[in-house]
Protein backbone atom coordinates (compact mmCIF):
# COMPACT_ATOMS: atom_id res chain seq x y z
CA UNK A 1 0.00 0.00 0.00
CA UNK A 2 1.09 3.56 -0.73
CA UNK A 3 0.25 6.01 2.06
CA UNK A 4 0.22 9.78 1.77
CA UNK A 5 1.39 11.49 4.96
CA UNK A 6 0.31 15.11 5.42
CA UNK A 7 1.39 17.66 8.03
CA UNK A 8 -0.66 20.83 7.58
CA UNK A 9 0.33 24.10 9.20
CA UNK A 10 -1.58 27.37 9.06
CA UNK A 11 0.23 28.42 5.87
CA UNK A 12 2.19 25.31 4.92
CA UNK A 13 1.78 21.64 4.04
CA UNK A 14 4.54 19.01 4.28
CA UNK A 15 3.97 15.66 2.60
CA UNK A 16 5.50 12.28 1.86
CA UNK A 17 4.21 9.39 -0.21
CA UNK A 18 5.50 6.19 1.41
CA UNK A 19 5.51 2.71 -0.12
CA UNK A 20 4.76 0.55 2.91
CA UNK A 21 6.20 -2.59 1.30
CA UNK A 22 9.68 -1.08 1.61
CA UNK A 23 8.86 1.84 3.98
CA UNK A 24 10.67 4.13 1.52
CA UNK A 25 9.45 7.62 0.69
CA UNK A 26 8.75 7.66 -3.04
CA UNK A 27 8.40 11.44 -3.01
CA UNK A 28 8.22 14.29 -0.53
CA UNK A 29 7.74 18.00 -0.55
CA UNK A 30 6.54 21.23 0.97
CA UNK A 31 3.85 23.69 0.01
CA UNK A 32 4.57 27.04 1.62
CA UNK A 33 2.99 30.48 1.92
CA UNK A 34 -0.54 29.15 1.47
CA UNK A 35 -2.87 32.15 1.18
CA UNK A 36 0.13 34.51 0.99
CA UNK A 37 1.83 36.13 -1.98
CA UNK A 38 4.77 34.11 -3.32
CA UNK A 39 3.29 30.69 -2.60
CA UNK A 40 4.96 27.64 -4.10
CA UNK A 41 5.39 23.88 -3.99
CA UNK A 42 8.83 22.27 -3.70
CA UNK A 43 8.64 18.60 -4.72
CA UNK A 44 11.30 15.89 -4.75
CA UNK A 45 11.07 12.42 -6.24
CA UNK A 46 13.26 9.86 -4.49
CA UNK A 47 16.76 9.93 -5.95
CA UNK A 48 16.18 13.07 -8.01
CA UNK A 49 16.55 16.82 -7.59
CA UNK A 50 13.94 19.24 -6.30
CA UNK A 51 11.27 20.70 -8.57
CA UNK A 52 9.70 24.07 -7.70
CA UNK A 53 6.20 25.01 -8.83
CA UNK A 54 5.29 28.69 -8.41
CA UNK A 55 1.51 29.13 -8.21
CA UNK A 56 -1.24 31.09 -6.52
CA UNK A 57 -2.23 28.81 -3.63
CA UNK A 58 -5.20 30.48 -2.00
CA UNK A 59 -6.13 27.72 0.47
CA UNK A 60 -5.42 24.16 1.59
CA UNK A 61 -7.84 22.68 -0.95
CA UNK A 62 -5.69 24.15 -3.71
CA UNK A 63 -2.51 23.01 -1.91
CA UNK A 64 -3.68 19.39 -1.63
CA UNK A 65 -4.73 19.39 -5.31
CA UNK A 66 -1.28 20.73 -6.24
CA UNK A 67 0.35 17.91 -4.24
CA UNK A 68 -1.74 15.31 -6.08
CA UNK A 69 -0.81 16.86 -9.42
CA UNK A 70 2.87 16.72 -8.51
CA UNK A 71 2.62 13.06 -7.44
CA UNK A 72 0.97 12.18 -10.77
CA UNK A 73 3.11 14.40 -13.01
CA UNK A 74 4.55 12.63 -16.06
CA UNK A 75 8.04 14.00 -15.42
CA UNK A 76 8.53 14.01 -11.65
CA UNK A 77 5.52 12.04 -10.40
CA UNK A 78 5.53 8.59 -8.81
CA UNK A 79 1.97 7.36 -9.39
CA UNK A 80 -0.26 7.18 -12.44
CA UNK A 81 -3.57 7.77 -10.71
CA UNK A 82 -4.87 9.09 -7.40
CA UNK A 83 -6.49 5.70 -6.75
CA UNK A 84 -2.99 4.27 -6.12
CA UNK A 85 -2.96 6.11 -2.78
CA UNK A 86 -4.37 3.54 -0.36
CA UNK A 87 -4.79 5.87 2.61
CA UNK A 88 -3.84 9.27 3.98
CA UNK A 89 -2.30 9.79 7.42
CA UNK A 90 -2.56 13.23 9.00
CA UNK A 91 -0.49 14.70 11.79
CA UNK A 92 -2.83 16.30 14.32
CA UNK A 93 -1.18 18.27 17.09
CA UNK A 94 -3.75 18.09 19.89
CA UNK A 95 -6.10 15.23 20.72
CA UNK A 96 -6.74 16.29 24.32
CA UNK A 97 -7.95 13.40 26.46
CA UNK A 98 -10.09 12.07 23.62
CA UNK A 99 -7.38 9.95 22.02
CA UNK A 100 -4.84 7.55 23.47
CA UNK A 101 -3.94 6.28 19.99
CA UNK A 102 -4.34 7.14 16.32
CA UNK A 103 -7.86 6.98 14.88
CA UNK A 104 -9.66 6.49 11.59
CA UNK A 105 -11.25 9.80 10.66
CA UNK A 106 -15.01 9.90 11.19
CA UNK A 107 -17.44 12.74 11.84
CA UNK A 108 -16.98 12.10 15.59
CA UNK A 109 -13.18 12.23 15.30
CA UNK A 110 -13.35 15.51 13.38
CA UNK A 111 -15.62 16.98 16.05
CA UNK A 112 -13.16 15.95 18.77
CA UNK A 113 -10.29 17.58 16.83
CA UNK A 114 -12.42 20.71 16.54
CA UNK A 115 -13.20 20.60 20.27
CA UNK A 116 -9.44 20.74 20.94
CA UNK A 117 -8.94 23.92 18.88
CA UNK A 118 -8.84 26.02 22.06
CA UNK A 119 -5.86 23.93 23.23
CA UNK A 120 -3.96 24.28 19.92
CA UNK A 121 -5.39 27.30 18.07
CA UNK A 122 -2.44 27.57 15.67
CA UNK A 123 -2.36 23.90 14.68
CA UNK A 124 -5.64 22.00 14.99
CA UNK A 125 -7.65 24.19 12.58
CA UNK A 126 -5.03 23.67 9.86
CA UNK A 127 -4.84 19.93 10.60
CA UNK A 128 -8.62 19.70 10.22
CA UNK A 129 -8.57 21.70 6.97
CA UNK A 130 -6.01 19.25 5.55
CA UNK A 131 -8.22 16.27 6.43
CA UNK A 132 -11.26 17.84 4.81
CA UNK A 133 -9.31 18.84 1.69
CA UNK A 134 -8.26 15.20 1.24
CA UNK A 135 -11.83 14.01 1.79
CA UNK A 136 -12.97 16.20 -1.12
CA UNK A 137 -10.30 14.90 -3.50
CA UNK A 138 -10.29 11.28 -2.28
CA UNK A 139 -13.79 10.65 -0.87
CA UNK A 140 -13.40 6.86 -0.81
CA UNK A 141 -9.85 6.78 0.61
CA UNK A 142 -9.42 6.07 4.35
CA UNK A 143 -8.07 8.98 6.40
CA UNK A 144 -6.25 8.49 9.70
CA UNK A 145 -5.48 11.10 12.37
CA UNK A 146 -2.22 10.59 14.29
CA UNK A 147 -1.99 12.76 17.41
CA UNK A 148 1.14 14.36 18.86
CA UNK A 149 -0.43 14.06 22.30
CA UNK A 150 -1.56 10.41 22.17
CA UNK A 151 1.82 8.91 23.11
CA UNK A 152 1.81 10.87 26.37
CA UNK A 153 -1.61 9.68 27.55
CA UNK A 154 0.20 7.02 29.60
CA UNK A 155 1.49 9.69 32.00
CA UNK A 156 0.24 9.23 35.58
CA UNK A 157 -1.84 11.91 37.33
CA UNK A 158 1.11 12.98 39.46
CA UNK A 159 2.96 13.93 36.27
CA UNK A 160 0.22 15.56 34.21
CA UNK A 161 -1.81 17.53 36.76
CA UNK A 162 -1.03 21.16 37.59
CA UNK A 163 -1.21 22.35 41.21
CA UNK A 164 -4.24 24.55 40.59
CA UNK A 165 -7.81 23.99 41.87
CA UNK A 166 -8.90 20.56 40.65
CA UNK A 167 -12.20 22.09 39.55
CA UNK A 168 -10.33 23.85 36.71
CA UNK A 169 -9.10 20.48 35.46
CA UNK A 170 -12.62 19.08 35.68
CA UNK A 171 -14.08 22.09 33.91
CA UNK A 172 -11.50 22.87 31.21
CA UNK A 173 -9.15 19.84 31.17
CA UNK A 174 -6.20 22.08 32.01
CA UNK A 175 -3.28 19.69 32.40
CA UNK A 176 0.00 18.65 30.82
CA UNK A 177 -0.52 16.91 27.47
CA UNK A 178 2.95 16.87 25.88
CA UNK A 179 3.87 16.97 22.21
CA UNK A 180 6.35 15.48 19.71
CA UNK A 181 4.81 12.13 20.63
CA UNK A 182 5.44 10.49 17.23
CA UNK A 183 9.09 11.54 17.37
CA UNK A 184 9.64 10.29 20.93
CA UNK A 185 7.96 6.99 20.04
CA UNK A 186 10.06 6.47 16.92
CA UNK A 187 13.45 7.19 18.47
CA UNK A 188 12.84 5.17 21.63
CA UNK A 189 11.78 2.16 19.53
CA UNK A 190 14.95 2.59 17.45
CA UNK A 191 17.05 2.92 20.62
CA UNK A 192 15.80 -0.44 21.85
CA UNK A 193 16.85 -1.99 18.53
CA UNK A 194 20.28 -0.35 18.69
CA UNK A 195 20.79 -1.53 22.26
CA UNK A 196 19.55 -5.04 21.44
CA UNK A 197 17.09 -5.09 24.32
CA UNK A 198 13.28 -5.21 24.55
CA UNK A 199 11.90 -1.73 25.09
CA UNK A 200 9.86 -3.05 28.02
CA UNK A 201 13.16 -3.50 29.91
CA UNK A 202 14.56 0.00 29.20
CA UNK A 203 14.45 3.42 30.85
CA UNK A 204 15.07 5.98 28.10
CA UNK A 205 15.21 9.78 27.94
CA UNK A 206 14.42 11.24 24.53
CA UNK A 207 15.56 14.79 23.71
CA UNK A 208 13.76 16.21 20.67
CA UNK A 209 15.84 19.34 20.14
CA UNK A 210 14.73 21.50 17.24
CA UNK A 211 13.34 25.02 17.01
CA UNK A 212 10.61 23.53 19.17
CA UNK A 213 12.04 21.17 21.78
CA UNK A 214 10.92 18.69 24.40
CA UNK A 215 12.35 15.99 26.63
CA UNK A 216 10.44 12.80 27.40
CA UNK A 217 10.92 10.07 30.02
CA UNK A 218 10.01 6.69 28.49
CA UNK A 219 9.86 3.79 30.94
CA UNK A 220 9.19 0.37 29.41
CA UNK A 221 8.08 1.97 26.14
CA UNK A 222 5.57 4.29 27.80
CA UNK A 223 5.77 8.04 28.29
CA UNK A 224 5.75 8.76 32.03
CA UNK A 225 6.62 12.47 31.86
CA UNK A 226 7.46 15.11 29.27
CA UNK A 227 8.50 18.75 29.31
CA UNK A 228 5.82 20.38 27.14
CA UNK A 229 2.51 20.99 28.84
CA UNK A 230 -1.00 22.22 28.06
CA UNK A 231 0.62 23.86 25.04
CA UNK A 232 4.05 23.57 23.38
CA UNK A 233 5.21 26.66 25.32
CA UNK A 234 6.03 24.92 28.60
CA UNK A 235 9.32 23.19 29.27
CA UNK A 236 12.64 23.84 27.60
CA UNK A 237 13.87 27.19 26.41
CA UNK A 238 13.50 26.92 22.62
CA UNK A 239 14.26 28.84 19.44
CA UNK A 240 11.67 31.57 20.08
CA UNK A 241 9.69 30.17 23.07
CA UNK A 242 10.45 31.04 26.67
CA UNK A 243 9.78 27.64 28.20
CA UNK A 244 9.44 27.45 31.99
CA UNK A 245 9.25 30.71 33.93
CA UNK A 246 7.53 32.16 37.00
CA UNK A 247 3.85 32.72 36.07
CA UNK A 248 3.86 35.90 38.17
CA UNK A 249 6.47 37.34 35.79
CA UNK A 250 3.87 37.24 33.01
CA UNK A 251 1.44 39.47 34.93
CA UNK A 252 4.34 41.73 36.01
CA UNK A 253 5.52 42.27 32.42
CA UNK A 254 1.97 42.82 31.13
CA UNK A 255 1.36 45.44 33.81
CA UNK A 256 4.64 47.29 33.27
CA UNK A 257 4.49 47.18 29.46
CA UNK A 258 0.73 47.67 29.11
CA UNK A 259 0.42 44.49 27.07
CA UNK A 260 -2.70 42.57 26.07
CA UNK A 261 -3.00 38.81 26.48
CA UNK A 262 -2.37 38.31 22.76
CA UNK A 263 0.71 40.54 22.83
CA UNK A 264 2.08 38.59 25.80
CA UNK A 265 1.42 35.25 24.09
CA UNK A 266 3.27 36.55 21.03
CA UNK A 267 6.23 37.66 23.15
CA UNK A 268 6.50 34.29 24.92
CA UNK A 269 6.01 32.21 21.76
CA UNK A 270 7.80 34.22 19.08
CA UNK A 271 10.17 36.72 20.67
CA UNK A 272 11.74 34.77 23.54
CA UNK A 273 13.95 31.68 23.88
CA UNK A 274 17.45 31.78 22.44
CA UNK A 275 16.35 34.55 20.07
CA UNK A 276 15.21 36.73 22.95
CA UNK A 277 18.38 36.22 25.00
CA UNK A 278 20.91 36.41 22.16
CA UNK A 279 19.24 39.10 20.08
CA UNK A 280 20.85 37.30 17.13
CA UNK A 281 18.62 34.53 15.82
CA UNK A 282 16.49 31.51 16.68
CA UNK A 283 18.81 29.39 14.51
CA UNK A 284 21.49 27.68 16.59
CA UNK A 285 23.96 27.83 13.70
CA UNK A 286 23.75 31.63 13.73
CA UNK A 287 24.15 31.73 17.48
CA UNK A 288 27.17 29.42 17.43
CA UNK A 289 28.74 31.63 14.74
CA UNK A 290 28.11 34.69 16.94
CA UNK A 291 29.74 32.94 19.92
CA UNK A 292 32.85 32.31 17.82
CA UNK A 293 33.01 36.07 17.17
CA UNK A 294 32.89 36.75 20.92
CA UNK A 295 29.20 37.65 21.32
CA UNK A 296 28.57 37.40 25.08
CA UNK A 297 24.75 37.30 24.89
CA UNK A 298 24.86 34.54 22.30
CA UNK A 299 27.10 32.52 24.62
CA UNK A 300 24.68 33.11 27.50
CA UNK A 301 21.81 31.86 25.35
CA UNK A 302 23.66 28.63 24.52
CA UNK A 303 24.78 28.14 28.13
CA UNK A 304 21.18 28.54 29.32
CA UNK A 305 19.92 26.09 26.71
CA UNK A 306 22.46 23.35 27.54
CA UNK A 307 21.88 23.80 31.27
CA UNK A 308 18.10 23.53 31.00
CA UNK A 309 18.15 20.41 28.81
CA UNK A 310 20.54 18.77 31.27
CA UNK A 311 18.28 19.68 34.20
CA UNK A 312 15.32 17.96 32.56
CA UNK A 313 17.39 14.86 31.83
CA UNK A 314 18.44 14.73 35.47
CA UNK A 315 14.90 15.13 36.75
CA UNK A 316 13.61 12.38 34.47
CA UNK A 317 16.36 10.01 35.56
CA UNK A 318 15.04 10.62 39.07
CA UNK A 319 11.41 10.12 37.97
CA UNK A 320 12.29 6.69 36.52
CA UNK A 321 14.82 5.83 39.25
CA UNK A 322 17.49 5.30 36.62
CA UNK A 323 18.23 5.63 32.91
CA UNK A 324 19.78 3.30 30.35
CA UNK A 325 20.26 5.74 27.47
CA UNK A 326 19.87 9.39 26.53
CA UNK A 327 18.71 10.00 22.94
CA UNK A 328 19.29 13.14 20.86
CA UNK A 329 17.06 13.82 17.85
CA UNK A 330 15.52 16.55 15.63
CA UNK A 331 17.39 19.39 13.90
CA UNK A 332 19.69 20.48 16.72
CA UNK A 333 19.92 17.09 18.42
CA UNK A 334 20.85 15.27 15.21
CA UNK A 335 23.16 17.91 13.75
CA UNK A 336 24.75 19.59 16.76
CA UNK A 337 27.70 17.61 18.15
CA UNK A 338 28.79 20.62 20.19
CA UNK A 339 25.34 20.89 21.76
CA UNK A 340 25.25 17.18 22.58
CA UNK A 341 28.69 17.30 24.18
CA UNK A 342 27.87 20.40 26.22
CA UNK A 343 24.70 18.81 27.59
CA UNK A 344 26.39 15.50 28.34
CA UNK A 345 29.11 17.27 30.34
CA UNK A 346 26.49 17.83 33.06
CA UNK A 347 25.58 14.14 33.20
CA UNK A 348 28.74 12.43 34.38
CA UNK A 349 27.11 11.62 37.74
CA UNK A 350 24.59 9.45 35.87
CA UNK A 351 27.31 7.48 34.14
CA UNK A 352 27.21 9.38 30.84
CA UNK A 353 30.57 9.64 29.08
CA UNK A 354 31.11 10.78 25.49
CA UNK A 355 33.64 9.65 22.89
CA UNK A 356 34.51 12.92 21.12
CA UNK A 357 35.39 11.19 17.85
CA UNK A 358 32.22 9.11 17.74
CA UNK A 359 30.24 12.29 18.46
CA UNK A 360 31.45 13.89 15.22
CA UNK A 361 28.33 12.90 13.33
CA UNK A 362 25.40 14.78 11.80
CA UNK A 363 22.10 13.26 10.79
CA UNK A 364 23.10 9.61 11.25
CA UNK A 365 22.35 6.96 13.85
CA UNK A 366 25.22 6.45 16.25
CA UNK A 367 26.07 5.41 19.77
CA UNK A 368 28.65 8.05 20.69
CA UNK A 369 29.29 6.79 24.21
CA UNK A 370 32.78 6.29 25.57
CA UNK A 371 33.75 2.69 26.36
CA UNK A 372 33.57 3.52 30.08
CA UNK A 373 29.99 4.86 29.93
CA UNK A 374 27.36 3.22 32.11
CA UNK A 375 24.57 5.14 30.35
CA UNK A 376 24.53 5.17 26.55
CA UNK A 377 24.38 8.39 24.52
CA UNK A 378 22.65 7.98 21.15
CA UNK A 379 21.98 10.10 18.07
CA UNK A 380 18.87 8.90 16.22
CA UNK A 381 17.38 10.90 13.33
CA UNK A 382 13.64 11.07 13.84
CA UNK A 383 11.08 9.89 11.29
CA UNK A 384 7.67 11.11 12.37
CA UNK A 385 6.24 10.52 8.90
CA UNK A 386 7.04 6.81 9.08
CA UNK A 387 5.30 6.51 12.45
CA UNK A 388 2.22 8.18 10.97
CA UNK A 389 2.33 5.85 7.95
CA UNK A 390 2.70 2.75 10.13
CA UNK A 391 -0.23 3.73 12.32
CA UNK A 392 -2.30 4.48 9.22
CA UNK A 393 -1.52 1.08 7.71
CA UNK A 394 -2.33 -0.75 10.95
CA UNK A 395 -5.73 0.95 11.27
CA UNK A 396 -6.57 0.36 7.61
CA UNK A 397 -5.79 -3.34 8.01
CA UNK A 398 -8.21 -3.53 10.94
Amino acid sequence: MKILVLNCGSSSLKYQLIDMASENALAKGLVERIGIAGSRLVHQKDGEGKVTVEAEISNHDVAVKLVMDALMDVGHGVIGDISEIGAAGHRVVHGGEFFTASALVTAEVKKAISDCVALAPLHNPANLIGIEACEKLMPNTPQVAVFDTAFHQTMPEKAYLYAIPYSLYDKYKIRKYGFHGTSHKYVTDRAASMLGKPIEKLKLISCHLGNGASVCAVDGGKSVDTSMGLTPLEGLMMGTRSGDMDPAAVAFIMDKEGMTTKQMENLLNKESGVLGISGVSSDFRDIEAAVEKGDAKAKTALDMYHYRVAKYIGSYATAMNGVDAVIFTAGVGENGPETREAICEYLGYLGVAVDAEKNKVRGKERDFSADSAKVRSLVIPTNEELVIARDTLALCKK
